[in-house]
């Protein structure tokens, strides 16, 4: 009979605990112990009997733990005693037989990589929302014209459905990364041993096809001791997460009375404990101070690994607790962006009234001097000498006179006057230009990118 008992339980013995968070692995480890059970019964390792018994106690263990019955036990130190030593009370001797041609090396690197891809599955669909948020606001607001900013100081005038498309781009990627990272992520150790393989006839690939893996691995060393996929994980988080801090701070400037630009709905927003009349965009605040939380954990796992030799070592289990928070961290980031999104209200009047601001005419002043045959840099010292004139007497670009712009350069004329932000944007007529033309084609592509996935 199997001994499914500990030694006595010490303080010491807490330290290597590991059930108080592992078993959130729960349902991916059954379903590889089920596959692995499936498969010793078809090669004859195990009686067919047993693989069936084994797989009908799995099925109790995993409604046990789904109503809430299971009893999880701190002394049998992790999810995968706690499931074998519950199935041992269902079944009988016959849950002995599970672990034979594998160990607890390949079996956690099993279930680990499973909730990589399902919660990369989770992350991809929660990016495809925001990116539908963004995109709606745009189609919503599509001839909404506003400063565009560099260093933070009015530059030039762009469609604010441009601005918001920049971050369907950012988004975009992450959803690559993620992608890319669940392709490498779907390679199965299981049979990998405890790092030199098993000395069984067991079919890898039969077990790799029933839990949905792309391939098994090359090298049972590498097998178990590889935690590239989570640092890819939490790698491709981490930028996804500093996508949404730099959104974050967009809403915390445009909600400000400086700026005006946008009111969130009242459920994003707090109050002050002492001031009645705020309006503070915490949610946005913390997704930018819940960004670092991802960083910490990117960071901690590349230590972790950084000095560990080959095969397993129990550093490892170091590796789940800043994953499981980065999932949820992620997520919930995902998911109220989404929500500040769909509550958004735009106050288009006040975009537009910043975005005349002459002085986001410079350049283009300076193009319509190139146009009548100035060079460039003879043109930009030129407006660059307006500017400052104008700024001297507290006045705008465009208050100049015709006559103390050809003071400047004599290749103005009258029709100067029809240089405005709406012939600013219609001038970026390029690909991947604000011109309204090329932004409504940009929110088309957007969308066909959004159905070609899925979103």
């Amino acid at each position: 009979m199997a001994d499914y008992t500990t030694h006595h339980f010490t303080a010491a013995s807490r330290y290597t605990v590991s059930v108080g968070y592992d078993r959130r692995l729960y349902a991916h480890d059954i379903e590889a112990s089920m596959a692995h059970a499936r498969m010793l019964g078809r090669q004859g390792i195990v009686s067919k009997a047993d693989a069936k018994a084994i797989v009908g106690g799995l099925e109790d263990v995993r409604r046990e733990i789904e109503a809430g019955s299971f009893v999880w036990r701190d002394e049998l130190e992790d999810l995968h005693m706690n499931i074998e030593a519950r199935l041992h009370e269902l079944i009988g001797e016959p849950a002995a037989r599970l672990h034979t041609a594998r160990s607890r090396n390949d079996q956690v690197a099993t279930a680990t990589r499973m909730y990589v891809r399902s919660a990369i599955a989770e992350t991809d669909r929660g990016l495809r929302q925001l990116q539908d948020a963004l995109v709606s606001v745009a189609e919503a607001h599509r001839d909404a014209i506003m400063p565009g900013y560099t260093h933070l100081q009015r530059a030039q005038p762009v469609l604010f459905a441009h601005h918001l498309l920049a971050y369907f781009e950012m988004f975009d990627r992450d959803a690559e990364r993620f992608s890319q990272a669940a392709r490498r992520a779907s390679v199965l150790p299981l049979g990998a041993g405890a790092l030199a393989g098993v000395p069984y006839p067991i079919d890898r690939e039969w077990v790799a096809g029933e839990l949905g893996f792309d391939g098994v691995s090359a090298n049972s060393m590498d097998a178990v001791a590889d935690r590239d996929y989570i640092v890819e994980f939490l790698a491709a988080a981490a930028i996804c997460m500093m996508h949404c801090s730099r959104l974050a701070e967009e809403l915390v400037l445009w909600s400000s009375a400086e700026f005006g630009f946008v009111h969130l709905g009242s459920e994003w927003v707090t109050g002050s404990s002492i001031m009645p009349q705020k309006r503070n965009p915490d949610f946005a605040e913390l997704a930018r101070g819940k960004t670092g939380r991802v960083y910490g954990s990117l960071v901690a796992l590349l230590t972790v690994l950084k000095g560990l030799p080959l095969a397993y070592n129990r550093d490892l289990q170091e590796d789940k607790e800043g994953l499981f928070d980065t999932v949820d961290t992620l997520g919930a980031t995902l998911d109220a962006f989404r929500g500040m999104l769909g509550s958004i209200e735009v106050d288009e009047a006040r975009m537009a009234a910043a975005a005349q601001d002459s002085a986001l005419l410079a350049t283009d002043m300076a193009d319509y001097l190139v146009g009548k045959g100035v060079a460039f840099r003879d043109a930009h010292a030129a407006v660059g000498a307006l500017h400052e004139a104008a700024s001297a007497r507290g006045v705008g670009l465009g208050e100049l006179s015709l006559e103390e712009l050809r003071a400047q350069s004599p290749a103005f004329e009258a029709d100067v006057a029809d240089v405005t932000a709406r012939s600013s944007l219609a001038a970026r007529d390029v690909e991947g230009g604000t011109a309204p033309s090329r932004v409504a084609d940009a929110l088309k592509q957007a969308r066909k990118r959004l159905e070609a996935a899925g979103g």
